[in-house]
């Protein structure tokens, strides 16, 4: 999933620093609430590495630090160190990888920042990998033009996300383009960080962990 590029990085940092006075009572608000967003607010940045497994030796790291409060990040890789604003008229490449990233530490709180997208649910569904009981959530982003305004990068993907019921991820799958078929990844191991929550390991169909979130603080 090197591309999970829903909607540019503005719009997001300009919905996470909006104080919501009141939540609309749909399933994927339910979902980031219970993730700790109502408390959003209180948070002035989030830092976390992103971990993924490529083959049985290599992993690749990056380091993100995101300051909220003032729509900067700091970026920190095995190429370079740096410091952008995402106001910024011209954004470097790594922003891809920022939100490519984010939506790993933090789908349920993009449920609630995201505004290009329509949502169905599904009762009495089970997760794919696991077979758990679960309400599937399929998030539909809208298609356009890649770096249009409110695309993202890669506009038109899916997921369908599987939610238990205190309204916890526990699998999605990641549909590229709305195709038909996709990959399902686990979603374990939550971690209460501040007053947000975060899943923080990620197996595939295969039971290998793939993917992971360390070094998580909130500030």
């Amino acid at each position: 999933m090197k591309n999970l590029l829903l909607l540019i990085s503005l719009l997001g940092t300009m919905a996470a620093c909006e104080q919501k006075a009141t939540m609309p009572d749909t399933l994927p608000f339910q979902v980031a609430k219970a993730y700790g967003f109502e408390n959003i607010d209180q948070v002035k940045s989030i830092a976390y590495t992103w971990n993924v497994q490529r083959d049985s030796v290599n992993v690749l790291s990056r380091n993100w630090k995101w300051n909220i409060k003032d729509s900067t990040v700091s970026y920190s890789g095995p190429d370079t160190t740096f410091t952008y604003s995402l106001t910024a008229d011209s954004l470097p490449k790594q922003d891809g990888g920022f939100i490519n990233d984010r939506y790993w530490a933090m789908m349920p709180f993009q449920l609630a920042w995201d505004k290009g997208y329509t949502f169905e649910t599904s009762e009495n569904a089970t997760s794919p990998i696991k077979g758990i009981p679960s309400t599937k959530l399929t998030i539909l982003y809208n298609s356009g033009e890649k770096g249009a305004p409110g695309m993202g990068y890669t506009p038109g993907d899916a997921y369908d996300l599987y939610v238990d019921e205190n309204l916890m991820i526990v699998e999605w799958v990641f549909r590229r383009g709305n195709s038909a078929e996709g990959r399902p990844v686990t979603w374990e191991t939550v971690e209460s960080h501040g007053p947000l929550k975060f899943s923080t390991e990620h197996y595939n169909a295969e039971g290998k962990r793939t993917l992971w979130i360390s070094d998580i603080k909130v500030e």
